[in-house]
């Protein structure tokens, strides 16, 4: 908690700490944030079913203003409902190297076991323990005279190093554009029939053959001096696109080479992006350009 608070507190930091809140009310981690000029909280768990202390503890989390949760070191074992609240919003922090050794006496087992490195991962907390994807890890080797007192001591320099630029890089990273142009390629690919070919320099997707196909997306990088990164799809003409734009426009946006054609864009760089949404769009604008033989697959397979 130590190491993610203080760089949350370097320039250009990507994150920052709103709360920090513990089952333990003396720990030594409220006092350190509260040193700091962060808000606490705490809510002893004793007494109360896991139900209860999740909703106490979200309670805090959400009247914080917070939009993830990192664990570091919350030893309780978390509610489906809570995890499923917050999917994709939760992350956590575990001493080895994932898959292996989930849950405790993570060093004495790689010990035994004769591994020569040891570590830490950052994963997405789901309902299973220690099974989400994992996001970012860090090895450390382990000396033929370890223990694990003395190997956790050098995990915990290294998981120092580690959360902080996992949590940063995983925040910012509806900003990165290669992490959101392979969002967008794999839903555009996975129609069918479709292939990857550049457009004026930026990535398309067409529908159709390498020889006669159409495009029905390309994937814009802030080109023409605009701010966004974005999906540019068809809309059903200038009408509609217009619409879309003076009501909505902290989602969408008239392209300046495409938007005369009646192509809008949809902004990905924004907070909250429903994938859902962009994947109806990809169908949509697909649709307007496939042959009437795919369409009609598509529709008989949506029956069942």
């Amino acid at each position: 908690m130590a190491a993610l608070l203080y760089a949350s507190r370097l320039e250009g930091a990507a994150f920052e700490i709103v709360l920090v809140a513990s089952n333990v009310e003396d720990a030594e981690g409220l006092k350190l944030a509260a040193l700091e000029g962060v808000v606490t909280f705490a809510h002893s768990h004793k007494g109360h079913s896991r139900e209860d202390q999740d909703a106490a503890m979200e309670r805090a989390a959400i009247d914080a203003g917070a939009d993830y949760i990192v664990l570091a070191g919350y030893m309780r074992i978390l509610s489906q409902g809570f995890v499923e609240r917050w999917a994709g919003r939760m992350l956590n922090i575990h001493p080895s190297l994932l898959p292996k050794y989930k849950g405790l006496d993570t060093f004495a087992r790689a010990i035994e076991a004769g591994d020569t490195h040891a570590g830490s991962s950052v994963h997405i907390v789901t309902h299973e323990l220690d099974a989400g994807e994992v996001l970012a890890q860090v090895r450390v080797a382990i000396a033929a005279d370890d223990t694990p007192d003395t190997l956790a001591a050098r995990v915990k320099i290294a998981e120092h190093q580690l959360y902080p630029r996992a949590v940063a890089d995983y925040v910012n990273r509806g900003n990165d554009p290669d992490y959101l142009f392979q969002k967008v390629r794999a839903l555009a690919l996975a129609l069918p029939e479709t292939h990857e070919r550049d457009s004026h320099g930026s990535p398309g997707f067409r529908v159709g053959t390498e020889k006669s196909g159409k495009f029905f997306a390309h994937f814009s990088q802030q080109h023409h001096g605009s701010q966004h990164i974005a999906l540019l799809v068809k809309t059903g003409g200038m009408d509609e696109l217009l619409s879309l734009v003076e009501t909505q426009p902290e989602v969408y946006y008239k392209p300046d080479y495409y938007g005369a054609s009646g192509w809008v864009g949809l902004i990905l760089n924004r907070p909250n992006v429903d994938w859902d949404h962009v994947s109806d769009w990809l169908e949509r604008s697909w649709r307007s350009c496939a042959p009437s033989r795919l369409t009609k697959l598509m529709d008989a397979a949506d029956q069942f």
